[in-house]
């Protein structure tokens, strides 16, 4: 009997236990229910965002058209935020495994959030006011008033992408399962290239009215790289033309050719001694040279300073374009006829401006007058409002993306506003997570041989680490190979103007290029090798081991530099990128990316 009595207590005690159990379990089973149901729902409102962000950035270059996807985003991305930020899903934030997972969610939800409420709804509610049309010149005058009015909430929005992105590369993925892992990296990757572009937005905002003449007239002195003619910011400076601003009116008021300017004899301005072991005095007394240094803070006020030594006359800035950043615009302007009756189009602007009117003209003014000719009727088509606005603004964002359209101030806050910009034409720069080389190439031939020659450039790690990095001590190579594809007979058949016709020291048909490589901050050089068993010289600049090298290629020959450098401690970056010399082909890189592991 007492055996009966004390087991009473027991069998209480392990019902009671029991009962825990089966609440604490009943509880998990519900709070497990509870957050995959939300987060299967966040997932969907997740993908909404995406799918409106992509129609958005589809149309974005017409702000109204773009708003109510815009919204679209807002609205999704408020409900994701709303479905990861309970108390229960914060709860289940702090379990072994899962919880992880579901930080995760709940990070790139609420950076989703911030940046569709704080930065792009503002931004849209402005924008939206404006068509595309309202960025058309009037008489040859744009309205101002439109860039002053996006200039604070494209500011705005700017800050707060730039946070969100932030926010999302501050994960530590360690812990994160393979898809969410890769989520993570695609969301980042998209903020990114976001910051990136709102940035832009709110640079340009600011800049341009000042640009346009708004507070007070502006010159610039436009210089046309000819990229036949290879100098590491892209070609040879040939035809020039001086706009002026005023009000949102632009007038183009003269134009130059570099065969009116002499050799100065001495540098117009104090090369830096780096730069000048390197490139010796030229940049410094040839116009067509002030392209060579690879830093268009450089070389622009170089050839400020060579125009007003020639011309008399000061400009506030100088900006640098080519005829592949031409063939885009007119892409938004459609064919241009000329007084030559030549029609000029997208399709025909690189083979007519960089190698058929050297068949055409023997006379070298001849030839400047034809580039003059043309870039003064495409200017008119541009003043004279005839150019479709949002293929237009896509077209200079993609010059300006391949560094083909580059931009130099000599007021200071303009200047503070480019800097760090694609446009300002600096020296590549890498930071811990990206190791970033230079490659840029010059031609030694005096001639217009380089339309026919193609640089390809490869990069990638011998090892890399599980989280994605190189790999300590394993190199990371950079191959750069140059070909000529010129004609068998380009000797006797190219004119003699092309080929050179022997002068410098290089044979008619051969091709000589300098090359310029420089190395990634924090790496070494562990090898130097080419195709051809030629070394290298060298120098530094800004920081930079530079490695040089020269080749002189016949028709069908080709020359490959490889380089292998590792880092000076510790594991290497996540990617590589190599800033190229843009060249005649639209298609060719000029910047080459890869993640490590992969070319």
């Amino acid at each position: 009997m007492p055996d009966a009595v004390s087991s009473r207590p027991l069998r209480s005690a392990q019902l009671a236990l029991i009962a825990v159990a089966a609440a604490f379990l009943l509880a998990v089973i519900v709070l497990a229910a509870w957050v995959g149901v939300r987060a299967a729902l966040a997932y969907g409102e997740l993908r909404e965002v995406e799918s409106s962000a992509r129609t958005a950035v589809d149309l974005i270059a017409d702000p109204a058209a773009a708003a109510p996807h815009i919204a679209d985003v807002a609205d999704h991305a408020a409900s994701a935020r709303d479905l990861t930020s309970d108390p229960l899903w914060r709860l289940a934030e702090g379990a072994p495994w899962i919880g992880p997972q579901l930080s995760a969610v709940s990070t790139i939800a609420a950076a989703a959030d911030d940046v569709a409420r704080d930065g792009l709804l503002p931004l849209a509610d402005v924008a939206s006011a404006f068509s595309a049309d309202a960025f058309r010149p009037v008489d040859g005058r744009i309205d101002t008033a439109i860039f002053t009015e996006i200039a604070g909430p494209a500011r705005a929005g700017a800050d707060t992408v730039a946070a969100a992105a932030a926010s999302v590369s501050a994960l530590d993925d360690t812990p994160l399962l393979g898809p969410v892992r890769s989520a993570v990296d695609e969301v980042a990757t998209l903020l990114d290239t976001g910051a990136t572009a709102t940035d832009a937005l709110a640079r340009a905002a600011t800049l341009l009215p000042a640009m346009l003449g708004a507070s007070g007239e502006r010159t610039y002195l436009v210089a046309f790289q000819n990229n036949a003619e290879w100098r590491s910011m892209g070609g040879i400076v040939g035809a020039m033309a001086v706009i002026r601003t005023a009000d949102g009116r632009i007038e183009l008021t003269g134009q130059g050719s570099s065969s009116d300017f002499r050799n100065f004899g001495e540098p117009v301005l104090p090369l830096d001694p780096e730069i000048e072991r390197i490139y010796e005095t030229r940049p410094a007394r040839y116009i067509q040279n002030v392209t060579q240094v690879p830093d268009f803070t450089v070389g622009a006020p170089l050839a400020r300073e060579m125009w007003l030594r020639e011309t008399g006359q000061s400009v506030d800035g100088v900006i640098t374009t080519d005829p592949v950043a031409l063939s885009y615009i007119l892409e938004a302007t459609g064919p241009v006829e000329l007084p030559t009756g030549d029609v000029l189009s997208a399709e025909n602007a690189v083979a007519l401006l960089l190698n058929d009117v050297y068949a055409r003209y023997e006379d070298p003014r001849a030839q400047d007058a034809f580039f003059a000719a043309a870039s003064a009727a495409v200017f008119e088509r541009l003043a004279a409002g005839a150019a479709d606005p949002a293929t237009l603004i896509s077209a200079l964002g993609r010059a300006g993306d391949q560094r083909r359209l580059l931009l130099w101030s000599a007021v200071p806050e303009d200047q503070a506003v480019l800097a760090d910009t694609t446009l300002a034409g600096t020296l590549p720069a890498g930071d811990d997570d990206t190791a970033a080389f230079g490659v840029f190439l010059n031609d030694g031939t005096g001639s217009k041989m380089d339309y026919y020659l193609t640089a390809d450039t490869r990069l990638a790690w011998q090892s890399c680490t599980a989280d994605g990095r190189g790999a300590a001590d394993a190199p990371l190579t950079l191959d750069v190979t140059v070909t000529n594809n010129a004609p068998p007979d380009a000797a006797t058949s190219l004119p003699e103007y092309v080929t050179g016709g022997g002068a410098f020291g290089v044979p008619a048909g051969v091709a000589r290029t300098v090359a310029y490589l420089y190395l990634p901050e924090g790496y070494a050089l562990s090898s130097a090798t080419r195709s051809d068993g030629a070394g290298f010289g060298g120098g530094s600049h800004a920081g930079r081991q530079v490695m040089v090298f020269s080749s002189d290629l016949a028709p069908g020959q080709s020359v490959t530099a490889t380089l292998t450098v590792t880092p000076d401690g510790g594991a290497g970056a996540a990617s590589a990128s190599a800033a190229v010399t843009p060249t005649i082909d639209a298609n060719r890189p000029t910047i080459v990316v890869a993640g490590c592991g992969g070319a």
